[in-house]
This record gives C-alpha cells, structure tokens and sequence, in this order.
C-alpha cells in the first residue's frame, strides 16, 4: 500500500487558511497531477482534479471532496509593534497563548515567526481574572521593532500556525491542520490504489476551498461540476481526555461511516456491505443534524446529490496538535478506492430512498 505520511506530513508544514489556501493548494496539486487527467482551480480557489473512467460517454462521475482550508487568524490592528488579531474559523483562546505562528505579511512579502502572548493578570480588566483570555487581549510577538513591525504588517494579514508535525508512537501522527488535510491525504491514497483499479465512472477530486468558514467550495465545486453522486471526507471527534462519552469514537478502529439527514441511505448501505466484504473496519457514527461537512454542500446543490459521509476520527480539533491514526487514513482510502471501483454504469438507476 502507498506510503502516505512523507506527503500528509507536507500538507502540515505549510499555510493555507481560509480563503488564502495558495500554498497548500500548489502541493496537492503537484501530487495529483501524475494521478489525474486534469486539473484545475475553480473560481473559488478550489482544486477540482478530473480521472476519467473507462466507460462509454456520457460517462456518470462521482465528486469526492476534502477540504484543504484550515483554520487560523488575521490581523486586525498594529500597536507598539504588538499585533491584535481575530479568529479565521473556529479558533478556541485557550490553546493560543504560547502558540508559535507565522504572520504572512504583505507589505514585506514574508512570513513572519511569532509567537501568541498575553498580558500578566494585573495588566487585565479585573472582569478576566484568571480565566481564560480572550481573543480581545492576546497579542502576536513577532520580535521585531516597532517601526519594523508597522513597515511590514498590514491590517488583514493572515495568521497561520506553525507547529511542526510530530509522528508519535503508536503510529499516530499530531499536527495543525489535519482537520482535513488527513482527508487530502486520504482521497491521495484512493487516487493511488485507482492506477491499478478499473473504474467505469468519471472521478472529480476536490480539495474545496474555504470549508472553515463557509462551505463555499463545496457549494460552487458540487453545483459547476454536478456529479451524480458525491463523498466528503472529513475529521470526526475521536475519543480522549475529556472526550469519552457515546459521541465520540475510538482513535484507530476505522474510519467512520455517518447516518444521518444528510446522508443519502442507499450510499451508507453500499459502503457499509463493502467495508464488511473487504473485512476494512468501520464505525458507524450517527449525526442528526448537520453534519458541519462539506457534505451538507454537496447534498443541497444544484437540484440535489446524493452523498456519503466518511469520517476520519482526530483527537483536539482545531488546535495546532491534532491527531490522527495513519492506519485510519490508510483503510478510508482504500475504502473509497473499492467503492469507486464498484460503481456501475446504472448505479444512479438504482438508487432509492427506501434502501
């Protein structure tokens, strides 16, 4: 099976927020490209990747899509040499102070190491206290004099975290922005086992743009390209400290597959009967509402697609040290692969809610 963690270990080293995924966007696609037939960026910034199948024309596709954006920060005003910033996403204050960044200045063209602070307790509104502090109060560092710092930082320059990514033991993997390059990395894998797999059905590979914020890739990408059918790929919470009860699932046992509204139940059949005939492992993770993935896009574009879930479960999201299981990775992509392989040419035909 390929080995994937040199390229996901990639993805975690470089920028890409919402909105500013250039970075990340030029890796996937320098990946892909050997993998596709086409590709190209949408108007949105989206990466759509096309890997044409073998059946006659017109030919029906799937859409699989991962998103690439992450979450971050943004520059929102330049004091005594200090930056204030808000949040791009959801960001939580308590995981930042401490937190080494990078500022992507625009003035300067560079990216800019700093590190989040915070004031000591007495400098703060005695309404703070010791409790947590909130985004108003923290600061960026970026060690530089004052006069420098306002020559190369603008209001609006992004913020990007600049943890490094860790291979811990247990064949784990802890970084930034797994959430959702570990899905990236997953729908790589599939386009890798598909150059010795047969597959009747056109293949979209989406790395959407701007999920954090948004789902505005999804939407535009599912609506411009209309597949028949579409698969999301994205983290799901992963027990740990704090995170034990019935609404979170083991780390390392398989990806998920996900029930709910939003999932289409003949596609949730198919791919659990595959995974048990490919004795892949699997949990089965109910989400009854919306799911918070570029699933709900996809299921709602256009006149509407069906759509399929798959989950990959993380430790600490949206922090800079999620985790994830490479053997999770590894089984969802392999997963993907077969069932992409599996689809025939009727298979819309076939479809109905009552399975």
């Amino acid at each position: 099976m390929p080995e994937i963690t040199p390229f996901l270990k990639s993805l975690l080293s470089v920028a890409g927020i919402s909105a500013y995924e250039t970075p990340v966007a030029q890796l996937i696609e320098e990946k892909w490209r050997p993998l596709v037939d086409e590709i190209r960026l949408s108007r949105i910034g989206s990466l759509e990747a096309l890997k044409r199948g073998s059946g006659s024309e017109p030919r029906p596709s799937i859409m699989v899509a991962t998103h690439m954006d992450a979450i971050g920060m943004m520059v929102t005003s330049v004091a005594e040499g200090f930056l204030h910033f808000t949040q791009v996403g959801g960001v939580d204050p308590r995981i930042l102070p401490g937190t080494p960044v990078l500022v992507h200045a625009s003035a300067s063209g560079e990216a800019l190491p700093g590190i989040v602070v915070m004031p000591p307790s007495r400098a703060l509104p005695a309404s703070v206290g010791d409790g947590v502090v909130g985004l108003d109060y923290l600061l960026i560092d970026l060690g530089l004099p004052p006069e420098e710092v306002a020559s190369k930082v603008r209001t609006g320059d992004p913020v990007s975290f600049a943890t490094q990514p860790q291979e811990l033991a247990g064949e784990v993997l802890s970084g930034h922005t797994l959430d959702n390059r570990a899905s990236v990395a997953v729908l790589t894998v599939a386009l890798q086992e598909l150059r010795s797999q047969t597959h009747t059905w056109d293949v979209w590979a989406v790395a959407t743009a701007q999920e954090e914020v948004s789902l505005g890739g999804a939407f535009t990408s599912a609506f411009g390209l209309r597949p028949q059918i579409a698969v999301a790929v994205d983290v799901t919470f992963a027990k740990g400290p704090g995170a034990n009860d019935w609404q979170t699932v083991p780390l390392g046992k398989g990806p998920t597959l996900t029930m709910g509204p939003n999932i289409h139940p003949y596609l949730f059949k198919k791919f659990e009967e595959l995974a048990k005939s490919l004795e892949i492992p699997y949990q089965t993770e109910v989400t009854p509402r919306h799911t918070g993935t570029d699933g709900y896009a996809t299921q709602v574009a256009a006149e509407g697609i069906p759509t399929m879930v798959i989950g990959i479960p993380l430790r600490y999201m949206h922090t800079p040290v999620e985790i994830v299981a490479l053997k999770d990775i590894q089984r969802a992509g392999r997963l993907l692969a077969a069932f992409i392989a599996s689809l025939e040419p009727d298979f819309v035909e076939k479809i109905s809610w009552e399975d």
